[in-house]
């Protein structure tokens, strides 16, 4: 099987259901039935297969879109043909694509107006590449040839005629359907090949152990990026795979017009989104007398559907990777009713390699394994926290052209995450930190900064903050450290509306980490706070990029 055969199934056993629900350039709302989703894909694997000659199971095509019905069409047309299709985040710098699509050897780019500037000024750098498409345009626009490369208009691209090139080439099971980039904390982003396979086997994993029943009555909110791997297989392969309803949100901005608007069942977020979501409820039951009433006398039940009421109505769940959620957020979903669901993966693995199910949720676990992989941990300590490495169909295939980089990643069969954790008594495993950013301290002890970073997290006058481990003149054994960014509004409240100088801000927020550190064992607690006055940095699913802070501390 292939993603391209699970929408040929459902293009004819469930032709006039929905597939997909998303808000158009006209400024309405239209719909797309799975036929009418599989013509597209056809229309538009003939335009490309035959105006580019494309070459299936040897070149590589990219986008550079943000979520929309064409990113999804486009990489059907070209991955179920057999061309492997390269996402990436629309919000990179220009060198960072340039690298991408030089060492991805990309042939054709479809992307949209806005970046037509910085696709002059990298594809003259780029041999490979043939074509550029433009998504999103008017009805009769054209483009100026970058050089003697052409600029075509997707629309028009779509509507030529049939000329069969979709027909004639079929992906395999074992043919590479994504080349996804990863940042890595040093050197160059290396492409994690992940085969049709990899993603089938993966979904069908998650959702064994998921253990609850999604199907074409089902409608997922669509919000995170299609082009980072949690949300490729959770929003889009998913639907496939169960026949659910794809509903797109205009923009991160809309998201609370649009749930109340498109009535999800199932919202995949990261912990960021579920936090805001979560605080935005909070705020207005603050402002609401007679729900603190409700509250105050137990009846939670009449709250939590309003609460309910106002994302939609239908919500059954809530699915959070990507990043570990705060556990007050957790425990505040499930008091208002609302079951939020941890799961854990890496792009390598396709991603997801363990998920909570609504039967076995644990908060502070990442739930069980996938039912049809393994996993092991690596050289454990005496508290039994060692590396997680994974063996089975979910792995990917390699490192795009970096044979020494693949590797590196594995030890013989196994994947290495990266990742320590441990394992319960019934199999549950539990994210104890990153092998890289484990600081070890003068004693030999372990600290892991999340671990920390979690007890701050819950101080309402810190908005972001970062734990790095740091050293004073070069000695061996690293200090904790810590940089945070105040809540601008939680400052103003404590000040009651009056302005704080920055010497008092800074007082107070390192007042403030040093007495959430307080529970903590001794060698634990941070010994220096820097308060920054900018937000931290953020990488596409919005976890803090932690690299961007190794070393920063250092004296």
């Amino acid at each position: 099987m292939t993603i391209r055969s699970l929408l040929e199934n459902l293009a004819e056993k469930k032709p006039s259901l929905t597939a997909i629900e998303h808000f158009g350039s006209d400024k309405a709302w239209h719909t797309l039935t799975w036929s009418q989703f599989m013509e597209g894909v056809r229309q538009t694997g003939d335009a490309y297969g035959s105006t580019f000659a494309l070459k299936p199971r040897v070149e590589n095509v990219a986008v550079i879109l943000s979520n929309c019905p064409e990113w999804v069409e486009v990489y059907l047309a070209c991955s179920g043909a057999g061309v492997s299709v390269v996402p990436l985040d629309p919000k990179l710098h220009n060198e960072e694509i340039e690298y991408i699509l030089s060492d991805s050897g990309s042939v054709v780019v479809t992307t949209d107006a806005a970046h037509l500037d910085m696709m002059r000024a990298i594809a003259p750098k780029l041999p490979a590449l043939r074509a550029v498409v433009v998504v999103g345009d008017e009805e009769g626009a054209t483009y100026a040839p970058i050089g003697s490369l052409q600029v075509h208009s997707y629309n028009a691209l779509r509507a030529a005629k049939p000329t069969g090139w979709y027909g004639e080439n079929v992906a395999r099971t074992g043919d590479v359907a994504s080349v996804i980039y990863t940042s890595g904390t040093t050197g160059k982003p290396k492409g994690a090949m992940l085969t049709h396979g990899n993603f089938l086997s993966d979904i069908a994993g998650a959702y064994e152990v998921f253990n609850e029943n999604v199907d074409s009555a089902d409608s997922l909110l669509v919000v995170l990026p299609l082009f980072h791997a949690f949300s490729f297989c959770t929003n889009f392969v998913l639907s496939l795979y169960r026949g659910c309803t794809m509903k797109f949100v205009r923009s991160l901005y809309t998201i609370g017009e649009d749930v109340k608007m498109l009535r999800p069942s199932v919202v995949m977020s990261v912990p960021l989104l579920a936090e805001k979501i979560y605080d935005r409820i909070g705020a207005k039951l603050k402002e609401s007398r007679l729900a603190g009433i409700l509250l105050k006398i137990g009846l939670k039940r009449i709250v939590a559907r309003k609460v309910l009421k106002g994302l939609g109505g239908k919500l059954r769940f809530m699915i959070v990777g990507g990043a570990p959620c705060p556990k007050h957020v957790l425990e505040g979903y499930k008091s208002l009713g609302i079951t939020v669901l941890e799961g854990y993966g890496l792009t390598e693995c396709a991603p997801v390699v363990s998920i909570a199910g609504p039967k076995c949720a644990k908060i502070g676990t990442i739930g069980a394994k996938l039912s049809n992989i393994e996993v092991r941990l690596a050289d454990p300590n005496e508290q039994g926290v060692g590396e997680l490495q994974v063996k089975g169909p979910i792995t990917m295939k390699g490192y795009w052209k970096n044979d020494a980089a693949t590797a590196e990643a594995f030890d013989g069969d196994w994947l290495k995450t990266g990742d320590l954790a441990s394992m319960d008594e019934n199999g549950l495993l539990s994210i104890r930190g990153r092998k890289k950013a484990l600081i070890v301290n003068r004693e030999g002890k372990n600290i892991y900064p999340e671990e920390v970073e979690a007890r701050i997290g819950t101080d309402p006058l810190v908005a972001d903050c970062v734990v790095v481990g740091y050293t004073t003149g070069g000695v061996p054994g690293e200090k904790v450290g810590c940089v945070v960014h105040p809540d601008e509004d939680a400052l103003k409240a404590l000040a009651h509306g009056e302005e704080m100088s920055w010497d008092e801000v800074v007082r107070m927020a390192r007042a403030h980490v040093q007495n959430c550190c307080a529970a903590l064992a001794d060698y634990k607690r941070v010994r220096k706070v820097v308060v920054s006055k900018t937000p931290l940095e953020r990488t596409s699913i919005q976890k803090v990029r932690r690299v961007a802070y190794k070393g920063a501390l250092d004296e």
